[in-house]
């Protein structure tokens, strides 16, 4: 097994451990979560890229924002002790680089084009059922669903997205099902966009992390090497060099490298 695909089945089986120990764990124990996480997090990047670093670095930030405006401030969703735990930023930054990590593996490349149809099929039904059928109305996750084909269509990371929507519905549905949070029925706001627990389409707005990160990390990167004075890839590489080759755009099977 390459090295991405090992990275991609370990933040999935992390995500599975730390969500069934913080079933019944106390604020404390949380924080011993959150500095096991900080420190896979830490270790998996040391043989990453300079951009991909900040990359991640981004959408931590990014997502750390977003996890205490929509959930501490507004109530969209719950926590299980009421704040967001510590194991909550770091883990955004393992999510988006498992996502990353299965877009570079030999397999996706080989099979990008009926992964992301069948990531499209599935997230549409996914998503249907969920504002005719579902139990809990979920437009929320009808809109995040547009959101996800906007950008597989238009993004420059295609098989991003499609390791996105697997592990980021997997989170959803395991930490969900766990308690370790309860999505609301409504938003806070209008009071009128249905949410589903979890919201179908999640993959989607998880993508927005996607372009914050592709946004500002060239910024950061060519700022590093000016100050550096040359590349700051551990590799050697260029670091526009070592981005465009773990984001190639989506191509046919016989091309894919």
């Amino acid at each position: 097994m390459t090295r991405d695909a090992v990275l991609f089945g370990g933040v999935v089986l992390w995500v599975a451990v730390v969500l069934l120990l913080d079933t019944g764990a106390t604020l404390g124990q949380q924080h011993l979560l959150g500095a096991g996480t900080w420190l896979l997090l830490l270790a998996v990047l040391r043989r990453e890229t300079t951009t991909v670093r900040m990359q991640v670095a981004v959408v931590v930030v990014f997502a750390t924002v977003v996890e205490y405006v929509f959930s501490w401030w507004l109530g969209v969703y719950e926590y299980r002790l009421g704040t967001v735990p510590m194991f909550v930023p770091p883990g955004h930054g393992l999510v988006y680089l498992a996502a990353l990590s299965f877009g570079r593996t030999g397999f996706a490349r080989r099979h990008a084009r009926p992964l992301l149809a069948a990531v499209l099929v599935v997230g549409g039904a996914w998503a249907l059922w969920g504002v005719t059928l579902s139990p809990q109305h979920d437009a929320l996750g009808l809109f995040w669903y547009g959101c996800l084909v906007l950008f597989a269509w238009r993004g420059r990371s295609p098989l991003v997205y499609v390791g996105a929507f697997l592990v980021v519905s997997y989170l959803e549905i395991v930490g969900t099902s766990l308690g370790a949070w309860t999505w609301g029925t409504v938003d806070p706001v209008l009071g009128v966009i249905t949410i589903g627990n979890p919201p179908s389409g999640i993959a989607g707005g998880y993508a927005w992390f996607d372009a914050a990160a592709l946004t500002a990390a060239p910024a950061i990167t060519a700022w590093l090497v000016r100050r550096r004075g040359g590349s700051t890839d551990p590799g050697g590489r260029d670091p526009a060099e070592a981005e465009a080759h773990s984001r190639r755009p989506l191509e046919a099977p016989d091309r894919a490298a």
